[in-house]
């Protein structure tokens, strides 16, 4: 029995939820797993898998501010986010001086890393997408994702390999040798499967992702759920609140549901709306849900590249939160066709560990 350390990052829910698979393959092959988060992440994998050890491993501040000016924020957390990577090496020495691993698996992490154990480092961002003014920085962040990416032994992407599949289009293309030698395309990765019910739920509306925009799109959203006919659910994605639930014969409001509660609620699903996060995007895939409406993060250049991305291949419709019209957007996005067929996490998980995971662990 190997014994491996997962490490998400806690900048939503998609790093910790995508992990869920992984680490349950882990658990059926016997190994032990020891989480390393914080904040919501370590509530949701903790609440997923009681039988595992939880560390309290604090990551990077969140760059994240009311306003759709991510980018200036962005640089100047810059410093900040270093200083918190050097405490982050700190906290895994001082893990390893306590405890003996096998393996280090680091979801978007990036001081989680060390020469004495092996360590994989998960990413769907090959390829940082930012705006055209800011286009030298971007090339730049290419060969900083090298550099990054030569610390680890190998580099897991949730995401089939460049072409007409890519579900992260630019995203998850490696640029730099060191990259390409270490990239392994593993499909789509989500704790969200294919249910065999009833889609009887006409709307259902995921609010997620980091603070503060998380509240304000549930501010926005709410009011204009009254302009639907038909059932509705908002599930809010918030884990330390509990699973608080209120609403209306029409319309539940959710605080916090399982993976298992949330799974059957996509399933059930006749249409989702939702942002654009790269973890939602792979469980519409898996589920194969051919209607949603995305509403991507303000400033967040990844899913603002990604709305506009799908947009362009004809799968999905997507719209500002400052210019939502949930009667007129989800009209138009009735007429979009979905993701193609692919592969799913099932196939995908199997794979990987026997593709990958196994050469440290058995």
């Amino acid at each position: 029995m190997a014994h491996v350390l997962v490490s998400p990052l806690n900048w939503g829910l998609g790093h910790a939820t995508r992990d869920m698979p992984l680490i349950r393959k882990l658990l059926d092959e016997g190994h032990d797993v020891t989480i390393a988060a914080c904040g919501n992440a370590r509530a949701a994998l903790t609440q997923e898998f009681p039988q595992c050890r939880s560390i309290d491993l604090p990551d990077y501040p969140t760059p994240y501010s009311n306003s759709r000016f991510f980018l200036p924020r962005f640089v100047a957390y810059l410093p900040l986010m270093l200083m918190a990577v050097a405490d982050e090496r700190r906290n895994l020495a001082a893990i390893l001086a306590g405890d003996k691993f096998d393996l280090i698996i680091s979801d978007n992490r990036l001081g989680l890393f060390s020469e004495k154990v092996p360590s994989i480092f998960i990413t769907h961002q090959l390829h940082y997408h930012l705006p055209l003014i800011a286009w030298p920085f971007e090339l730049a962040a290419c060969w900083l994702n090298g550099y990054l990416h030569s610390r680890y032994e190998r580099v897991i992407v949730p995401d089939n390999s460049p072409g007409p599949l890519a579900l992260a289009g630019k995203l998850s293309r490696a640029e730099t040798e060191v990259s390409r030698s270490r990239a392994y395309y593993a499909g789509i990765l989500t704790s969200t499967g294919k249910q065999q019910v009833e889609e009887d739920l006409d709307y259902l509306f995921l609010i997620s992702g980091p603070e503060p925009q998380r509240t304000q799109l549930e501010n926005i959203i709410l009011p204009k759920i009254q302009e639907l006919d038909g059932s509705s659910v908002v599930l809010l994605g918030s884990p330390n609140g509990g699973n608080h639930t209120k609403g209306s014969d029409r319309c539940t409001v959710i605080n916090y549901a399982t993976t298992q509660e949330k799974e059957c609620l996509m399933n059930r699903a006749k249409f989702i709306v939702c942002r654009s996060g790269y973890t939602s995007m792979m469980e519409l895939a898996e589920l194969k849900k051919p209607h949603a409406l995305f509403i991507p993060t303000p400033g967040q250049t990844e899913q603002e590249y990604l709305s506009w991305y799908y947009q362009e291949r004809g799968w999905f419709h997507s719209t500002s939160q400052y210019d939502l019209n949930l009667h007129r957007d989800i009209t138009i996005a009735g007429s979009y066709c979905g993701f193609p067929e692919m592969s799913g996490t099932q196939e995908n998980v199997r794979r990987l560990y026997h593709d990958v995971l196994a050469d440290y662990l058995e």
